[in-house]
């Protein structure tokens, strides 16, 4: 009994104290008070993604289709094969060109990516799988120009770069729709009495089967 009086007291102490409580909001204006400004060099350390379509963000620095291929067999070979083509469950990077629209869709670097700066943004931040971040900016230009190579569209004695890296069209780069097709996102969409013509019944199956009524029963 003593202890919920207790319970009931600290209770009603807390209540009291609420309104005084809800009025000390600390101006938006001022600071914590806490914990310092990020420089420049530590957002730089974050800051390396890079963008697909024109390539923004690459950071200077080369590499060569050989050094490329030993960087892949040290690097990547043990998850996606030795000619990128899987291994495990891990995911296949090259062929599959023409499977898109096929009963055995391949979704690789070559059959679906639109554009080859992705590869190296992709690569430079989350490769390899057990150490990301830990390639060069020199190594995976070369992890990039080897598979752009095995792809067909690198060739084998030209240095990548990112100049080179922009120019590179990848195959599919004109499979995607332009805009969102998805009716939730286009505001002009048809919402009431869009339809043009009365609807059609092509079939009876739903009667032939014994699940609609053919015609109305009493109650």
């Amino acid at each position: 009994m003593s202890r919920s009086l207790n319970t009931l007291a600290a209770l009603f102490v807390i209540a009291l104290a609420l309104p005084a409580i809800a009025q000390t909001k600390p101006a938006a204006h001022k600071p914590f008070g806490f914990g310092t400004a990020a420089t420049k060099e530590q957002i730089a350390g974050w800051n390396i993604d890079v963008r697909g379509p024109d390539g923004a963000g690459l950071p200077p620095g080369k590499g060569t289709v050989a050094d490329g291929e030993q960087l892949f067999m040290d690097q990547c070979s043990a998850c996606h094969g030795e000619f990128a083509e899987g291994a495990g469950r891990y995911p296949e990077l090259i062929g599959g060109r023409g499977t898109l629209n096929s009963n055995d869709p391949r979704k690789t670097v070559e059959s679906y990516w639109p554009y080859a700066p992705t590869l190296y943004d992709y690569i430079r931040r989350a490769m390899p799988f057990g150490a990301p971040q830990s390639l060069t900016d020199d190594q995976v230009y070369s992890i990039v120009a080897w598979l752009l190579n095995q792809a067909n569209v690198w060739p084998e004695d030209k240095t990548l770069d990112a100049a080179g890296l922009r120019q590179v069209k990848m195959p599919n780069r004109d499979g995607f729709l332009a805009g969102d097709p998805r009716p939730d996102v286009k505001p002009d969409t048809c919402m009431t009495n869009c339809r043009k013509t009365p609807p059609k019944i092509t079939s009876d199956l739903a009667a032939r089967l014994g699940v609609t009524p053919t015609q109305k029963t009493a109650d």
